[in-house]
């Protein structure tokens, strides 16, 4: 993380908005069978206040979040690049240096605490996106397209497989394909009850599951994640290097465009949440719209969120929501990594074992309390510190000396 002087205010804001966003998406996650993350049936008989969550994070927050948390990682990355060479040192060192440190992060909370970690990810796709740093806006945009086809190429052939399973003759691959896409429509799945097993019991029993998961899932499920953040990586750089995420454009700029990628993305977003839902929540129709045939709209909803939560920012940037929510975005990585240990500790069994009670809709009882608490506690914690808690432990170790971390000092 940048120092609080050489900040820009309205990337503070668009971090702080995504961080908080991560979550409703990540509660699902943190609270139900993995499977229930990409079809609610998988927890449990639906009622309309499940299907009304689900559709409202499936419309509007559902790979938005992380998108948008993906372009402000790689437009971070030009600036620090930046800042490093204009201080004489070598600006694609650090970044290495700081990836490096943030997979040793992103390992120990994966293993430590949960499976759903993204840094790891973003440690690895950002050594990729350090060849583009020189490119051009318009050489990186089309660059970024390029890897967003790849990444629905990938997602599509998956679910492409699935539907050639689906009427195999073969008995054993009938039988596997049966095992595995009941997996997200029956709550007595071996598969699910085992899971609620795990996270129900004690914290070893969790960790050596999650030692199993890395060895096996986390690389076989990179292909999945790795293009479409390289994609939003270089997105990200190329709206900086236009001025877009710095705030430069006017107000009205933002609102149209706002305007014009919702109404993009939202139609044909309501259209396939219509089918899933007309469908039941059948499996292949659930599972291929939420890892593929979303995907394309993503993109224009995620430059929508951009435009609109800058246009708030224009016309409202001297209030006090606004510093709040700059200030969380200023303490990114210790709310995101903050949140993983609130949220574990209520659902993990090694806490109060809340893990597979929950319905869908019940969810956001616990998102809204821990979005006041991040709005409350880091500007407090801003006000006495320059970084926070894991922004100045990733600065101190990347750097190789202990970083100033009081206002004081």
């Amino acid at each position: 993380m940048t120092a609080f002087s050489s900040r820009i205010p309205a990337m503070d804001v668009l971090r702080g908005c995504a961080v908080m966003g991560i979550l409703w998406m990540n509660i699902a996650a943190f609270a139900l069978p993995e499977q229930a993350y990409f079809s609610p049936a998988a927890a449990g008989p639906l009622s309309a206040g499940d299907m009304i969550f689900w559709a409202v994070s499936f419309l509007l927050v559902d790979g938005k979040m992380r998108a948008l948390f993906s372009m402000l990682f790689g437009a971070s990355m030009l600036l620090l690049i930046d800042r490093e060479e204009m201080a004489g040192r070598d600006g694609r060192r650090a970044q290495m240096l700081r990836a490096a440190w943030l997979f040793v992060f992103g390992l120990a909370h994966y293993l430590l605490l949960w499976w759903g970690d993204i840094l790891m990810i973003y440690a690895l796709v950002g050594l990729a996106a350090l060849l583009f740093v020189r490119q051009e806006p318009l050489a990186l945009v089309k660059w970024a397209f390029l890897f967003f086809l790849l990444h629905f190429l990938v997602c599509a052939s998956f679910i492409a497989t699935l539907y050639a399973w689906s009427h195999a003759a073969a008995p054993n691959v009938s039988a596997g394909f049966a095992y595995f896409i009941e997996s997200f429509s029956n709550p007595m799945h071996p598969a699910i009850r085992s899971e609620i097993a795990i996270y129900r019991g004690g914290y070893a029993g969790i960790l050596l599951h999650h030692v199993a998961l890395f060895g096996g899932q986390w690389v076989t499920t990179l292909p999945f994640v790795a293009f479409d953040t390289l994609g939003f990586m270089l997105l990200g750089m190329a709206m900086l290097k236009g001025g877009f995420l710095t705030g430069r454009w006017q107000a009205e700029q933002y609102w149209r465009t706002a305007r014009h990628c919702f109404l993009i993305g939202l139609i044909p977003m309501a259209g396939l949440a219509a089918w899933v839902i007309g469908s039941g929540f059948a499996a292949l129709p659930a599972l291929g719209t939420v890892l593929a045939w979303s995907f394309p709209f993503r993109i224009p909803l995620a430059v929508g969120w951009a435009a609109l939560i800058l246009w708030l920012f224009a016309r409202y940037r001297d209030r006090a929501p606004a510093h709040r929510i700059a200030a969380v975005g200023r303490l990114a990585l210790s709310n995101y990594l903050g949140t993983s240990l609130v949220m574990c500790a209520i659902f993990y069994g090694w806490g109060l074992g809340l893990f597979g009670h929950m319905r869908y809709s019940q969810l956001p009882l616990f998102v809204i309390p821990a979005w006041i608490f991040m709005l409350l506690w880091s500007p407090l914690w801003q006000k006495r510190f320059a970084l926070g808690p894991m922004e100045w432990l990733w600065r101190t170790l990347a750097r190789g000396q202990t970083q100033k971390i009081r206002n004081s000092d």
